[in-house]
């Protein structure tokens, strides 16, 4: 492993800095889903095994004028308390006099969670300043934030130099599941790619060609692919002004021996609504007044028939609008698939970004899958090739 963990890392008796990303959804002051916190759990338990003080710090919404209540991290305390199953002590700020005294107060195994460093205009900024006052709290640091890894803020990169520092188990957990996935695979290597549109994953989708043997496309943006190559599209959602960019992508991915899969047939409907009236046909039979809503069954049984020779599968994207049904039939299809071929030993399953973590629960298998993410733009990043500051920071030296 190129980076740093908890196991290189002496923590016992000392005081932790660890950033976490506790961006999590609240509605009416309440967590409506604890999946990110449930996560973090494990790496503040065993530091706060060790008889260290753990000093939380995350950043929360976007604040835009310094404090306010709706972007307190206060209102994540309840929820945070209940996964650890301990109490968390809360300061009002994340650097200065507030947190220095709470750190004070501290004993040791305890758990205090910082205010949000967005009420900072530095942090966002890296700002050296603001990152050593972050540095002064604590002995040493812990990155478990692979979810903002992608960002060079003060608390999730700048600090890190400051400070021996080494990534959480959570974040152990990422980079390890992303570097089998396309670091050191095994192969062959398919991506299922879905979404609405190719524009916000261009560099994603010029990237993977390069890395992976197939590459399998669904939802908006292989109507793009499918318009690209002089077929119909009805009035399909497409980006017909990336015709150009997706004919080089094919081109790239021919010269880099990766094959592209795009749907043979799907279900065809005039309205994108629930339960709207549709009918299954080849793609080529579309008519102008009707959109593809979702793959089709054979498309699900060619793209089924090529995953079972795969050793690996990334998966970012759902395979039409998921969101409505019937149209989530060929996303709980193929995603059901990966999770029976996982389950049975036969391919390492990495999944994440965006809609994915919501197409997969709604399918009912992203327990079942080897890996699925949290992180939205960090895991599109890693999979676009990008380096990440955050993690960067925890490498070892050479």
């Amino acid at each position: 492993m190129r980076f740093k963990t908890l196991d290189t890392l002496d923590v016992t008796g000392k005081t932790v800095l660890v950033r976490a990303d506790l961006n999590v959804p609240v509605q009416d002051g309440q967590v409506t889903d604890t999946t990110r916190i449930d996560r973090l759990v494990p790496t503040l338990k065993e530091i706060a095994a060790k008889g260290a003080k753990v000093v939380v710090m995350s950043h929360f919404g976007r604040p835009k004028n310094g404090p306010d209540t709706k972007n307190s991290l206060r209102q994540v305390v309840p929820a945070l308390e209940k996964s650890l199953g301990a109490p968390v002590a809360f300061a009002e700020d994340c650097v200065g006099e507030k947190a220095q005294a709470a750190v004070a107060a501290l004993k040791a195994g305890g758990v205090l969670l910082l205010e949000n460093t967005r009420f900072h205009a530095g942090e966002e900024k890296n700002d050296a300043e603001l990152a050593r006052q972050m540095a002064a709290l604590a002995d040493v640091y812990v990155n478990d934030a692979f979810s903002s890894a992608h960002r060079a803020h003060s608390s999730t990169e700048g600090v890190a130099h400051l400070l021996p520092s080494a990534a959480g188990r959570l974040m152990q957990a990422e980079l390890e599941a992303l570097g089998k996935a396309l670091a050191q695979p095994e192969r062959p290597v398919a991506a299922v790619v879905g979404g609405a549109k190719i524009s916000t994953k261009l560099d994603l989708l010029l990237n993977m060609v390069t890395k992976v043997d197939m590459l399998v496309l669904g939802g908006g943006m292989a109507n793009t692919f499918l318009f690209a190559l002089g077929q119909p599209i009805g009035k399909s959602l497409a980006e017909k002004d990336m015709a150009e960019q997706a004919r080089a992508i094919m081109e790239k991915a021919k010269a880099s021996g990766c094959e592209i899969l795009l749907p043979k047939d799907g279900a065809m409907a005039k309205e994108f609504k629930a339960e709207a009236p549709h009918r299954v046909v080849p793609v080529a039979e579309i008519a102008e007044d009707e959109m593809m809503l979702d793959v089709g069954p054979a498309t699900v049984e060619f793209v089924s028939m090529k995953l079972q020779g795969a050793k690996t599968v990334v998966w970012n994207g759902p395979m039409g609008a998921f969101e409505i049904k019937p149209f989530d039939s060929g996303t709980n299809a193929v995603a059901g698939l990966v999770a029976a071929l996982t389950k049975q030993g036969r391919v390492l399953s990495v999944a994440g970004g965006g809609d994915t973590v919501a197409a997969l629960e709604q399918a009912g298998v992203a327990a079942s899958f080897s890996y699925v993410s949290t992180a939205g733009g960090a895991f599109l990043e890693w999979l676009e090739g990008k380096e990440l500051p955050g993690v960067k920071a925890l490498e070892k030296s050479a």
